[in-house]
């Protein structure tokens, strides 16, 4: 399935050749011009005619509105679509960059910012490439390098959004050249999504926002996540994880007194010994009027040190731009009361 960004390119005369090179022109942060073809496969007087109209619809399709660094080396940015609506995406520390998929988020996670307002709209596979294509270009503008990584985690679910999102990854491993295990799928999980990114040409990374292995408290912590039990949720990412030998990721945000206990360093331990995956502990970014508390520093260093004394690995992983209150949907939710 092409994208509409494809599908514009081939009616006007783009080979597959031509097509491949395109993108990965436009995914390098630099725009399509005629130079891009191959000096055996030049492209064709109509093709090269018609190149500036098609840049101008490729430059419409996303722009960085603001830039905001973090003393951690990532940088937020905020991009506005054609249609005004706004997006975050980030680029992290060293080569990667992190993705929405959605206006918004339909899945309602109580301690995340982004799912307040609900799901506004899906992004077109166009607009998730853009993002990485204008990271591209913000890193060429620094003398920096290449964007080698992917990470669709930012605003949205993927699940939810996954005709997009799949042609996206295709895309990003095909005519961008990213290693498969170089994508990562976020997800809070869904049958469906496991098994088309099993039968899938591209079979990305998998980060799994689990955060509990309770049911009762997965439920109220996401109400309207699918409603699969968490170990059998676990179970099937696992076997996603084992048919690609990509370690399974496993998203756990720690909330002070709500998942950080001992016994959920148990049961968590228990459900991961000897698989391979890693339990990347997220402590909770403080968002202004919650019920919930960031639990402390030392407690979030036994919680991993604890894993890894019973076989599990695990690492704390900040969230990019805590210092600038950058935690996913925060910069768009004060933009938007900005302008309010």
């Amino acid at each position: 399935m092409q994208s509409a960004l494809e599908e514009d390119w081939t009616q006007a005369g783009a080979a597959p050749d031509h097509l491949r090179a395109l993108m990965r022109r436009w995914l390098s942060g630099r725009a399509p011009d005629a130079a891009t073809a191959r000096p055996s496969a030049p492209f064709s007087a109509a093709l090269i005619a018609r190149l500036p109209a098609l840049v101008e619809r490729v430059d419409s399709l996303a722009r960085v509105i603001s830039r905001h660094p973090s003393a951690d080396g990532s940088t937020r940015l905020l991009i506005a679509l054609a249609d005004g609506r706004t997006v975050e995406s980030v680029l992290l520390m060293r080569d990667g960059m992190c993705l929405s998929t959605q206006v918004g988020c339909a899945v309602g996670c109580r301690f995340c910012k982004t799912g307040e307002a609900g799901l506004l709209r899906q992004l077109s596979t166009d607009e998730i490439l853009a993002q990485f294509a204008l990271g591209q270009r913000e890193r060429l503008a620094v003398g920096a390098a290449p964007l080698r990584r992917v990470v669709l985690m930012g605003m949205g679910e993927p699940a939810h959004n996954l005709t997009s999102v799949l042609a996206a990854i295709s895309i990003f491993g095909n005519a961008g050249r990213l290693g498969h295990k170089q994508i990562v799928f976020s997800t809070v999980g869904e049958r469906r999504a496991f098994e088309a990114l099993t039968r899938h040409d591209v079979k990305p990374a998998l980060a799994l926002s689990l955060h509990t292995l309770d049911d009762t408290l997965r439920a109220e912590l996401l109400p309207r996540a699918p409603r699969l039990a968490a170990r059998e949720l676990l179970e099937l990412a696992l076997e996603y994880s084992r048919a690609t030998g990509h370690p399974l990721q496993v998203q756990w945000t720690l909330l002070e007194g709500v998942n950080s206990a001992d016994s959920d360093i148990a049961a968590l331990a228990t459900a991961l010994r000897n698989e391979r995956a890693i339990v990347n502990v997220i402590p909770w970014n403080q968002v202004e009027d919650s019920e919930f508390s960031r639990p402390s520093v030392a407690r979030c260093v036994e919680f991993v040190r604890a894993l890894k004394r019973q076989g599990v690995f695990a690492t704390i992983r900040r969230s990019a731009g805590e210092d600038v209150d950058g935690a996913c949907g925060q910069l768009r939710a004060r933009t938007l009361s900005a302008k309010a």
